[in-house]
């Protein structure tokens, strides 16, 4: 797919992900361009061929539901120098088990963070939230009606996965483990 061969879709498509800067998700790609959802994933998937095969510096990443251009890794340094920007104080231990505990059980509450890792976690995971890794994904339909926490678009990217289902299997322990569900149950007092 030459520069002066790419479909008129594939182009509409650069331009909305070159001007969004953020993900799109494709419900809201199909929206724009007015094409069905398979002809837009096809052309998406062909923009991204189209890119690497140009071994160019911009990439089209698919994030879950969502696709957004974006600079390949090998040149974050420079971008970064061009920038000026600061380099983000990496993730504390409590921040990767909070972020690790979320990402496997969501939506959970605070509570349950909490009853897993045993300590107070709400600074952990309001920081999170700060960070853009986390986000309020409603609530949970349990007593009390807890906020849920969710993993973000922004997560996914952080750590290079297009979906959660490429997140590594956890080990299998002896002991059952208890859902987030069940957990928010035995949280709340009863009366």
């Amino acid at each position: 797919m030459e520069r002066n061969t790419r479909s008129p879709l594939c182009l509409m498509l650069e331009a909305v992900l070159f001007a969004s800067g953020e993900p799109v998700t494709l419900s809201r790609l199909v929206q724009a361009c007015e094409a069905p959802e398979s002809t837009v994933l096809t052309a998406l998937k062909q923009l991204s061929a189209w890119y690497e095969k140009q071994k160019s510096a911009l990439c089209v990443q698919q994030l879950g539901d969502s696709w957004q251009m974006c600079t390949h890794t090998a040149y974050a340094a420079v971008i970064e120098r061009a920038m000026e920007t600061k380099k983000a104080a990496p993730l504390s231990a409590a921040a990767m088990e909070v972020l690790t505990i979320v990402a496997y059980n969501q939506p959970v509450s605070k509570g349950f963070v909490e009853h897993v890792r045993g300590v107070d976690s709400s600074s952990v995971v309001n920081t999170l939230v700060e960070k853009e890794l986390l986000m309020e994904a409603g609530r949970l339909d349990v007593p009390g009606k807890p906020i849920a926490y969710a993993t973000t678009p922004h997560f996914l990217r952080c750590f290079g996965l297009q979906s959660l289902e490429e997140l590594p299997p956890l080990p299998v322990s002896a002991a059952p483990q208890e859902t987030a569900e069940e957990t928010e149950e035995t949280d709340t007092p009863t009366a």
